[in-house]
Protein backbone atom coordinates (compact mmCIF):
# COMPACT_ATOMS: atom_id res chain seq x y z
CA UNK A 1 0.00 0.00 0.00
CA UNK A 2 1.33 3.46 -0.71
CA UNK A 3 2.47 5.28 2.28
CA UNK A 4 1.57 8.50 0.32
CA UNK A 5 -2.00 8.33 0.80
CA UNK A 6 -3.67 11.41 2.69
CA UNK A 7 -4.91 11.00 6.09
CA UNK A 8 -8.01 11.63 4.51
CA UNK A 9 -8.04 8.62 1.60
CA UNK A 10 -6.79 6.24 4.59
CA UNK A 11 -9.69 7.10 6.61
CA UNK A 12 -12.27 6.74 3.15
CA UNK A 13 -10.19 3.45 2.76
CA UNK A 14 -11.07 2.29 6.23
CA UNK A 15 -14.59 3.13 6.19
CA UNK A 16 -14.94 1.27 3.12
CA UNK A 17 -13.65 -2.35 5.33
CA UNK A 18 -9.63 -1.92 4.84
CA UNK A 19 -8.20 -1.96 8.30
CA UNK A 20 -4.80 -1.90 6.73
CA UNK A 21 -4.88 1.88 6.02
CA UNK A 22 -5.71 2.24 9.91
CA UNK A 23 -2.87 0.47 10.62
CA UNK A 24 -0.90 3.21 8.36
CA UNK A 25 -2.29 5.84 10.44
CA UNK A 26 -1.04 4.56 13.73
CA UNK A 27 1.72 4.05 12.56
CA UNK A 28 2.39 7.69 10.95
CA UNK A 29 1.04 9.23 14.22
CA UNK A 30 2.21 6.30 17.07
CA UNK A 31 4.87 8.40 18.05
CA UNK A 32 3.75 11.91 17.92
CA UNK A 33 0.37 10.36 20.17
CA UNK A 34 2.48 9.03 22.64
CA UNK A 35 4.75 11.30 23.05
CA UNK A 36 1.68 13.73 23.27
CA UNK A 37 0.05 11.56 26.30
CA UNK A 38 3.20 11.19 28.26
CA UNK A 39 3.30 14.92 28.85
CA UNK A 40 0.10 14.36 31.04
CA UNK A 41 0.94 10.35 32.12
CA UNK A 42 4.18 10.02 33.26
CA UNK A 43 4.71 6.13 34.01
CA UNK A 44 5.70 4.77 30.43
CA UNK A 45 3.71 2.38 30.32
CA UNK A 46 0.24 3.22 31.36
CA UNK A 47 0.92 6.17 28.52
CA UNK A 48 1.19 3.88 25.86
CA UNK A 49 -2.11 2.30 27.00
CA UNK A 50 -3.89 5.40 27.29
CA UNK A 51 -2.49 6.29 23.38
CA UNK A 52 -3.64 2.81 22.49
CA UNK A 53 -7.16 3.12 23.84
CA UNK A 54 -7.19 6.53 22.18
CA UNK A 55 -6.41 4.50 19.10
CA UNK A 56 -9.09 2.36 19.37
CA UNK A 57 -11.67 5.08 20.66
CA UNK A 58 -10.50 6.74 17.62
CA UNK A 59 -10.98 3.77 15.08
CA UNK A 60 -14.58 2.57 17.02
CA UNK A 61 -15.50 6.46 15.87
CA UNK A 62 -14.11 6.95 12.55
CA UNK A 63 -17.88 7.50 11.05
CA UNK A 64 -17.60 10.59 13.07
CA UNK A 65 -14.74 11.92 11.67
CA UNK A 66 -16.50 14.84 9.10
CA UNK A 67 -13.39 16.17 8.04
CA UNK A 68 -13.88 19.77 9.19
CA UNK A 69 -10.05 19.55 11.19
CA UNK A 70 -7.38 17.60 10.45
CA UNK A 71 -7.41 13.93 10.93
CA UNK A 72 -4.34 14.57 13.66
CA UNK A 73 -6.02 17.39 14.89
CA UNK A 74 -8.95 14.92 15.53
CA UNK A 75 -7.28 11.77 16.76
CA UNK A 76 -5.35 14.60 19.53
CA UNK A 77 -8.67 15.55 20.74
CA UNK A 78 -9.44 12.15 21.49
CA UNK A 79 -5.72 11.40 23.15
CA UNK A 80 -6.32 14.44 25.16
CA UNK A 81 -9.43 13.39 26.58
CA UNK A 82 -8.84 9.96 27.32
CA UNK A 83 -5.31 11.14 29.26
CA UNK A 84 -7.64 13.54 31.05
CA UNK A 85 -10.29 10.61 31.54
CA UNK A 86 -7.18 8.64 32.95
CA UNK A 87 -5.90 11.71 35.41
CA UNK A 88 -9.64 11.48 36.66
CA UNK A 89 -10.11 8.18 37.19
CA UNK A 90 -6.58 7.53 38.94
CA UNK A 91 -7.01 10.18 40.53
CA UNK A 92 -3.37 11.81 40.02
CA UNK A 93 -2.08 15.01 39.68
CA UNK A 94 -3.54 17.99 37.32
CA UNK A 95 -2.25 17.12 33.84
CA UNK A 96 -0.55 20.61 33.47
CA UNK A 97 2.25 18.69 35.72
CA UNK A 98 4.29 17.12 33.21
CA UNK A 99 4.82 20.37 31.05
CA UNK A 100 8.30 20.23 29.55
CA UNK A 101 10.52 22.79 30.79
CA UNK A 102 13.53 22.14 28.39
CA UNK A 103 11.54 23.02 25.18
CA UNK A 104 9.45 26.01 27.07
CA UNK A 105 13.11 27.81 27.80
CA UNK A 106 14.97 26.67 24.30
CA UNK A 107 11.52 28.47 23.09
CA UNK A 108 11.55 31.63 25.29
CA UNK A 109 15.46 32.06 25.86
CA UNK A 110 17.37 30.21 22.72
CA UNK A 111 20.29 33.03 23.00
CA UNK A 112 20.26 33.35 26.93
CA UNK A 113 20.87 29.20 27.47
CA UNK A 114 23.87 28.18 28.58
CA UNK A 115 25.50 25.13 29.56
CA UNK A 116 25.69 24.63 33.66
CA UNK A 117 28.59 22.79 34.71
CA UNK A 118 29.22 23.74 38.52
CA UNK A 119 26.97 23.25 41.40
CA UNK A 120 25.81 26.62 41.29
CA UNK A 121 25.01 26.62 37.92
CA UNK A 122 22.99 23.23 37.97
CA UNK A 123 20.99 24.75 41.01
CA UNK A 124 20.52 28.21 38.96
CA UNK A 125 19.12 25.96 36.70
CA UNK A 126 16.66 24.09 38.67
CA UNK A 127 15.55 27.50 40.20
CA UNK A 128 14.96 28.52 36.36
CA UNK A 129 12.65 24.89 35.65
CA UNK A 130 10.65 25.74 38.42
CA UNK A 131 9.84 29.26 38.12
CA UNK A 132 8.97 28.29 34.54
CA UNK A 133 7.02 25.88 35.74
CA UNK A 134 5.02 27.70 38.36
CA UNK A 135 4.75 30.95 35.89
CA UNK A 136 3.09 28.34 33.64
CA UNK A 137 0.86 26.92 36.06
CA UNK A 138 -0.62 30.59 37.22
CA UNK A 139 -1.22 31.26 33.77
CA UNK A 140 -4.73 31.59 32.45
CA UNK A 141 -6.15 28.71 31.29
CA UNK A 142 -6.54 29.52 27.49
CA UNK A 143 -3.09 31.34 27.72
CA UNK A 144 -1.75 27.99 29.36
CA UNK A 145 -3.57 25.71 26.70
CA UNK A 146 -2.83 27.91 23.99
CA UNK A 147 1.38 28.02 24.70
CA UNK A 148 1.47 24.47 25.60
CA UNK A 149 -0.43 23.29 21.99
CA UNK A 150 2.39 25.73 20.07
CA UNK A 151 5.34 25.43 21.99
CA UNK A 152 5.22 22.04 23.30
CA UNK A 153 3.12 20.49 21.03
CA UNK A 154 4.22 22.08 17.73
CA UNK A 155 1.06 22.56 16.60
CA UNK A 156 0.26 25.08 13.77
CA UNK A 157 -2.04 28.18 15.05
CA UNK A 158 -5.02 26.52 12.47
CA UNK A 159 -4.69 23.45 14.48
CA UNK A 160 -4.64 25.41 17.66
CA UNK A 161 -7.40 27.29 16.65
CA UNK A 162 -9.30 23.91 15.66
CA UNK A 163 -8.53 22.09 19.15
CA UNK A 164 -9.36 25.63 21.02
CA UNK A 165 -12.57 26.23 18.52
CA UNK A 166 -11.38 30.18 18.55
CA UNK A 167 -10.02 32.39 15.78
CA UNK A 168 -6.06 32.32 14.80
CA UNK A 169 -6.12 35.82 15.36
CA UNK A 170 -6.77 34.95 19.00
CA UNK A 171 -4.84 31.94 19.24
CA UNK A 172 -1.73 34.28 18.65
CA UNK A 173 -2.88 37.23 20.93
CA UNK A 174 -3.12 34.04 23.88
CA UNK A 175 0.21 32.97 22.79
CA UNK A 176 2.05 36.81 22.60
CA UNK A 177 0.42 37.19 25.99
CA UNK A 178 1.25 33.92 27.39
CA UNK A 179 5.08 34.36 26.52
CA UNK A 180 4.86 37.90 27.79
CA UNK A 181 3.90 36.88 31.21
CA UNK A 182 6.47 33.97 31.32
CA UNK A 183 9.21 36.07 30.26
CA UNK A 184 8.11 38.85 32.54
CA UNK A 185 8.45 35.97 34.93
CA UNK A 186 11.79 34.17 34.45
CA UNK A 187 13.68 37.67 33.13
CA UNK A 188 14.93 38.08 36.73
CA UNK A 189 16.60 34.58 37.13
CA UNK A 190 17.97 34.54 34.06
CA UNK A 191 19.81 38.00 35.42
CA UNK A 192 21.77 35.96 37.79
CA UNK A 193 22.77 33.04 35.44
Amino acid sequence: MNHQLSDNELVDMVLKGNKHAFDLLVEKYQFRLTKLVSRYITDPSEALDVTQEAFIKAYNALTHFRGDSSFYTWLHRIAINSAKNYLVLQNKRSMDANIDFINIEQMLFKNATKEFTSPDKIIQADEMEHVVFMAIDHLPKELKEAITLRDVEGLSYEEISDLMSCPIGTVRSRIFRARAALERKIKPILRNI
